[in-house]
């Protein structure tokens, strides 16, 4: 038997997601890399890695 269940109309916003939190923990973060304005430590993450990257016979250079 599968158990379903459905928002209660008397709990106020921040009450389920206070329960939902409890439950499942902050999946998401508040912020995502590309909201931010950070540079790449190393080169893994700009495009001079992926024309690296890019194999010979597809004419990189």
């Amino acid at each position: 038997m599968e158990r379903v269940t459905t928002p209660r109309s008397d709990e106020a916003d921040w009450e389920r997601r206070r329960r939902l939190a409890a439950v499942f923990g902050d999946v998401l973060p508040e912020s995502t890399s590309d909201d931010r304005d950070e540079k790449p430590t190393d080169e893994s993450g700009t495009d001079a890695w992926l024309r690296a990257q890019v194999p010979p016979h597809h004419g990189g250079d």
